[in-house]
């Protein structure tokens, strides 16, 4: 199972990633509440895969994946993303996230993405 960082600024949806996370197995090493955090968090850890939010304060999803993807060509990035910002999942997909999950989430959608993308790292 895989050591995940969960970035979202709505602890709520933090709080359920690590509870679908964790009862399938996988390890939450870190969590970050903005793009700042989790550049900082994704050095201190480095994590097999990041869960990214797309729209949060201090810095955005889009350009916490672009430092992350500068610092580390082999990220393991999905984006999560609400209803409507097609655009932006569409850029994050450009620079280097792997799949985007659409908010709200079913817990099956978001380990079926994980596993996805993890199949293709081994």
């Amino acid at each position: 199972m895989a050591k995940i960082l969960i970035v979202d600024d709505s602890l709520i949806v933090r709080m359920n990633l690590r509870k679908i996370l964790t009862e399938s197995g996988h390890e939450v090493v870190a969590e970050a509440s903005n793009g700042e955090e989790a550049c900082q968090k994704y050095a201190e850890t480095k994590p097999e895969l990041v869960t990214l939010d797309i729209t949060m304060p201090k810095m955005d999803g889009i350009e916490a994946l672009s430092t992350i993807c500068q610092e580390d060509k082999k990220a393991n990035v999905i984006m999560i993303s609400a209803l409507g910002q097609e655009a932006k999942i569409l850029e994050a997909l450009d620079k280097g996230a792997k799949q985007y999950i659409i908010k709200p989430f079913k817990n099956h959608e978001v380990l079926e993405k994980i596993d996805t993308v993890l199949k293709d790292i081994v």
